[in-house]
């Protein structure tokens, strides 16, 4: 009996906890991790629906009179590179001297389309059949994705843009061809080969034309091959042979990683150029 009475007890125990467990479960809240805002543009220049992934730092608030310098993030959609950018950002702005800034990933529906020009290879016009609109997405930045944000947020004169492979090559058509744009452009891994290296042969005309002004331009490549790693070591020998007083330029050279790889760790390597280490 009193075994009995014993086994009775710990049974009454251990569904008292398990009772008590399931109740503190029931009673944990749950809300949606918000790090900033998604929209979705009606693009009269491109004709479609465009999204935003939109990151504000931490204790942004759009009544403040603070603003913020804005990097525009191509290849921007969630499964893209837009997370880990914002990562970087976050990581460099906390233990770096970066400012806090406002990412704006710009999603993609069809990068081969939007970031090349037109070309006459008719090889690249059958590998790429939706080619050539790179002019119209450049407008539709211009007239469309900076004025909203420069409206709807609180912001600096300060532009970035990151660019990486047919990204690269857009952000480099808009360097030679828009310079004004932005302020800073990061150039990585940039697919100069298009439309048989065209760009790269016409860019110091190009940069010579644009008037001088304040402006930081970041060219990396990885081991990728002899035709990228000569054609951005190419493309930086340009900017440096500008003589442009205002112009700023670093080239990277990251022999550890390849065209997969590079973004992250080349995005790290021009952080850390542009802002120390807090004191």
């Amino acid at each position: 009996m009193t075994k009995l009475f014993h086994l009775s007890l710990i049974v009454l125990c251990c569904f008292t906890v398990n009772l008590h467990s399931q109740n503190t479960i029931k009673e944990a809240s749950k809300e949606p991790l918000t790090i900033g805002d998604a929209v979705t543009l009606s693009s009269k220049i491109l004709s479609e629906d465009r999204m935003l992934n939109i990151y504000l730092p931490e204790g942004y608030k759009a009544q403040d009179t603070l603003k913020y310098p804005v990097l525009y993030v191509l290849d921007g959609t969630m499964n893209e590179d837009f997370l880990h950018i914002v990562g970087l950002t976050q990581f460099f702005n906390l233990q770096y001297t970066m400012p806090k800034t406002i990412v704006v990933g710009i999603a993609n529906i069809d990068r081969k389309r939007d970031f090349t020009f037109p070309t006459t290879d008719k090889s690249l016009k059958a590998d790429y059949p939706t080619t050539g609109s790179s002019i119209k997405f450049i407008t539709f930045l211009e007239k469309e994705v900076q004025p909203y944000i420069e409206k709807n947020y609180n912001t600096t004169h300060t532009k970035m843009i990151i660019g990486q492979s047919l990204g690269g090559l857009l952000a480099t058509e808009i360097l030679l061809k828009r310079t004004e744009l932005f302020t800073h452009y990061f150039i990585i891994s940039p697919s100069l080969w298009w439309d048989n290296e065209s760009m790269l042969k016409e860019a110091e005309a190009y940069f010579k034309a644009q008037k001088d002004q304040e402006l930081y331009v970041y060219v990396s490549v990885g081991t990728e091959g002899q035709v990228m790693e000569s054609e951005a070591k190419k493309l930086s020998e340009i900017l440096k042979r500008s003589n442009k007083k205002k112009l700023k330029t670093d080239f990277k050279f990251l022999p550890d990683e390849n065209h997969a790889s590079i973004l992250h760790q080349s995005m790290n390597e021009a952080f850390k150029l542009l802002w120390s280490l807090k004191e």
